[in-house]
């Protein structure tokens, strides 16, 4: 747990020293550029830390519900809380028929889990409560702040490599010696975006691989949680689901995710914030001693 939180810190610091370069360069390399692109760190940091619940909400379109609107889903969330040793989280339900769920909030304290109406009509109890352990897991491991942390700074970064390239390709002639080069800013403008999308990839594929872990050992066995990714995989692919690109590496399987096989799937995998589901099942297998339900 210390060294996947010290891997995660590490990870997030590259993130805002990134966001940090990239002002600076779009500035010149003045110190002013660079304060600008400190503070715009920070601003981005404390944004996610008190929104990133009401963000990730009102992109999934949820609803925060209580017990007498979903008794059955609400007691399972209540029941494997208790037995994490977790605060009662807030529930919500999002009106999409994938199936799908994220847990989202700035700690244990003021967590946020959410399932996706199509996940409680297409998956069996089970399965569903192997999925919602995953999301507590992450609460528990308090992925759900860091994720939305480096989801903020990740945008802020194409966001300013967009500005770059804007300002290479139109902002005129000059003699002035401080002016960024152009060539530098839209080579700037195309690696930046990349990079933040690598380290963000590496930062969500680790806690994904930890809050499975967790949560086969909260169950006592892996083939739940292992039984509903399978199951997610080909029904997420034949549901298509309206995401903020931004809040996707916060669902249990990439919303946004259509591999469909070939060069292109391949492609897609090394560039996804979510392991490979095959991967997932593989391991939750191998920790579980229990065989599998039919």
């Amino acid at each position: 747990m210390f060294k996947n939180t010290m891997k995660t810190t590490v990870l997030l610091a590259a993130l805002g020293g990134l966001i940090v370069a990239v002002a600076g360069i779009l500035g010149g390399g003045s110190s002013t550029a660079f304060t600008i692109g400190l503070g715009l760190a920070f601003v981005m940091v404390g944004g996610s830390y008190w929104f990133s619940d009401k963000l990730a909400l009102a992109s999934a379109r949820a609803k925060v519900i209580q017990r007498d609107d979903h008794p059955e889903f609400y007691d399972m969330v209540a029941s494997l809380s208790q037995r994490a040793g977790l605060p009662m989280p807030r529930v919500a339900i999002s009106p999409s028929e994938q199936p799908n769920a994220f847990a989202t909030g700035r700690g244990p304290n003021h967590a946020v889990v959410c399932a996706t109406q199509g996940l409680l009509t297409a998956m069996p109890r089970h399965e569903v409560e192997g999925v919602m352990a995953h999301e507590l897991m992450h609460v528990k491991h308090r992925d759900i702040l860091i994720g939305s942390v480096a989801a903020a700074i990740a945008t802020a970064i194409s966001y300013i490599a967009n500005m770059a390239m804007f300002a290479s390709m139109f902002g005129g002639g000059s003699d002035d010696e401080d002016r960024p080069n152009p060539i530098a800013m839209i080579m700037m403008s195309l690696l930046a975006p990349i990079a933040a999308s690598l380290i963000q990839m590496a930062v969500s594929r680790s806690r994904e691989f930890e809050a499975d872990r967790g949560a086969a050992e909260l169950l006592g066995s892996g083939h739940a949680l292992a039984d509903a990714l399978g199951r997610i995989e080909v029904l997420a692919a034949r549901t298509p689901m309206q995401v903020a690109p931004a809040q996707a590496q916060a669902y249990i399987h990439n919303p946004l995710n259509e591999l469909k096989g070939g060069k292109s799937a391949g492609m897609a995998r090394m560039f996804s914030t979510h392991p490979a589901t095959e991967e997932r099942i593989a391991r939750l297998r191998a920790m579980s001693t229990t065989p599998a339900l039919a």
